[in-house]
């Protein structure tokens, strides 16, 4: 599968097919977001998960038994991602950033 092929058919799922069966992105992250807050008792947002399901089909790639939707499915989560940040940023800045706890302190990446 081409670059093409695979974001053409990204397009497809995340700006029709799924939006038909899930409802708006925007609501269906939300709603997400809103349960693993829940049950974590940590706060994610729509754009968290996002990510974190993109970074489950990362992980089911690694694996090297992904099929060709593993990577079209990742590359969906990763403009949906990207559609609810810039919408998001019209408004704040960015997120909290990221720290990173190590024995020898904390570390800032962003």
């Amino acid at each position: 599968m081409t670059r093409a092929e695979t974001l053409d058919k990204a397009k497809q799922c995340v700006c029709g097919q799924r939006e038909n069966e899930y409802g708006s992105l925007e609501d269906n992250f939300l709603t997400i977001a809103k349960l693993w807050s829940a049950y974590k008792n940590v706060d994610f947002s729509a754009n968290d998960v996002a990510m974190m399901m993109a970074l489950l089909k990362i992980a089911r790639i690694r694996t090297g038994t992904a099929t060709e939707d593993s990577f079209v499915d990742l590359a969906g989560y990763a403009a949906c991602g990207a559609e609810i940040a810039s919408k998001n940023r019209i408004d704040t800045k960015y997120e909290d950033d990221i720290i990173i706890k190590t024995s020898k302190g904390e570390r800032r990446l962003f």
